[in-house]
């Protein structure tokens, strides 16, 4: 075995302990060499976690304000490790320093407003004496925890996404058992350590790596009583059906489009589009993958792109300025080129990209796309962005919505009617004026329709999600 750069173990109680399970390698995903080694956690193990975390759950979480404090605390620890934090997600993510930066700023922020809301958390008055015969009797709500959240989460942000599911569970009162992506399970460790250190209790949080097994098994236990996921819609399909009534969160799949309409500010759009597409090497749900271009404007939009994304530096995401390192893995790199040369083949046009190297695919440009190519009808989850004209607003919002999905759309106008319209009959979670598709402020909810899912993140919205309502009436 090789010597590991950082520790893969199984979090639980407190304490490090190896998997049971199956071998587990961490790549570095520039150089594709082992950064750790160890093993998943097995079925046995897993069940562990569920028994401390509803043993912890009935035990009782700390007050509301020992919740926050502990947050609070958390943040200002990840903000003395900001460096070492970078470290490990660049090596297991591929991440640039720009973006393995801008999850532990973000991360801390998503801290913060856990703990805001942890005090906040509160019900309202019911007015029952609006009832006939209730004069004299009072009513209202509390804001109660649902008990053990399982919380799924992606590699493409191994570090703010899974702060997304646990803060705010915990804030909330729930214990959470973490189950981080195969191939990013470094950087949940680091932060479980951050939180345990911070004044979590033990039972509250177990972080177990690990594949489908150890998941569906997690899933089927009956004491887990929410289900926080975000990956693919083929996955999270299959986990709601498993979940029968219990509670979901589904953060999905998608096909982002950033819309220029004719009066767009190309100078303020097209910085932001080069970066919505190629950062982290297009692997958001939310990264713009097809921009829509009024057709007065396309020549102009087209130039001045394809000139932005020759621009566009890549490889080694540890040099300084790169901006589109290496895909998670060489296979998924194969998938996204195969995926470019069959558009080609079928009459794309390649306006800037390139040959792969390894797992890094240049970023690339196409147009002359259709429908039937999969550049444009699936999520090419990669560093892939084309182009496609329309004429008619109404043409643009038919588009958008006869994909499937439904996450987030950009659009670039300058008339206040147009906005309004496209806010208004676009089906998507969010619409985002004068921003792209990949526009997302930690407090503010997050989530898609159709096929991109249902539920809610951002702190306060993530807490609404984690409790149930539960009525108090008092007759004198």
């Amino acid at each position: 075995m090789t010597n590991s750069t950082f520790p893969l173990t199984c979090l639980h109680d407190g304490t490090e302990n190896a998997g049971q399970g199956r071998p587990l390698t961490v790549l570095d995903k520039y150089t594709l060499t082992p950064v750790a080694e160890g093993a998943e956690a097995s079925v046995d193990q897993m069940t562990a976690m569920i028994d401390s975390a509803q043993r912890a759950f009935t035990g009782g979480a700390p007050g509301a304000y020992e919740r926050g404090e502990i947050l609070d605390r958390a943040a200002h620890l990840l903000a003395q490790r900001a460096e070492e934090m970078m470290t490990t997600i660049m090596a297991e993510s591929g991440f640039t320093a720009s973006d393995a930066r801008g999850e532990v700023t973000r991360c801390q922020q998503t801290l913060r407003l856990s703990a805001e809301e942890a005090r906040n958390l509160r019900g309202e008055v019911v007015p029952l004496a609006g009832a006939p015969g209730q004069g004299r009797r009072m009513g209202f709500t509390l804001r109660v925890p649902l008990g053990v959240v399982l919380a799924v989460t992606p590699f493409n942000s191994p570090l703010n996404t899974v702060c997304h599911k646990v803060a705010p569970a915990f804030a909330a009162g729930n214990a959470v058992v973490l189950k981080p992506a195969s191939a990013t399970p470094l950087t949940a460790l680091a932060l479980g350590r951050v939180l345990l250190e911070a004044g979590m209790p033990p039972g509250f949080l177990s972080v177990m790596p690990g594949g489908a097994e150890v998941t569906q098994a997690a899933i089927a236990d009956s004491r887990v009583r929410f289900i926080a996921f975000t990956g693919s819609t083929g996955v999270g399909r299959a986990i709601q059906q498993a979940a029968g009534l219990r509670r979901t969160q589904m953060e999905l799949g998608s096909i982002a489009f950033t819309i220029l309409a004719d009066d767009a500010d190309l100078d303020r759009a097209l910085p932001k589009i080069t970066g919505a597409g190629y950062r982290k090497a297009g692997q958001v749900c939310t990264s713009v993958q097809v921009v829509l271009v009024q057709r007065v404007r396309l020549e102009e939009a087209t130039d001045r792109l394809t000139a932005a994304v020759h621009a566009v530096h890549y490889g080694d995401p540890r040099m300084a300025g790169t901006v589109t390192g290496p895909l998670i893995s060489e296979r998924e790199a194969a998938r996204v080129d195969t995926w470019i040369e069959e558009a080609l083949s079928q009459g794309a046009t390649r306006l800037a990209g390139g040959k792969r190297k390894g797992a890094v695919v240049p970023p690339t440009l196409l147009t002359d796309i259709t429908p039937d190519m999969r550049v444009l009808s699936e999520e090419v989850f990669g560093p892939v962005v084309s182009l496609l004209p329309f004429d008619t607003i109404e043409e643009a919002v038919s588009r958008v919505n006869a994909t499937p999905y439904g996450l987030a759309t950009g659009v670039f106008t300058n008339r206040l009617d147009s906005a309004f319209d496209l806010a208004r009959s676009l089906e998507v979670g969010g619409v985002h004026i004068n921003e792209t598709s990949s526009s997302r402020v930690d407090l503010m909810p997050y989530g898609g329709s159709k096929d991109s899912g249902f539920g809610r993140e951002g702190p306060r919205y993530a807490v609404e999600e984690m409790t149930e309502q539960r009525i108090v009436t008092i007759t004198p």
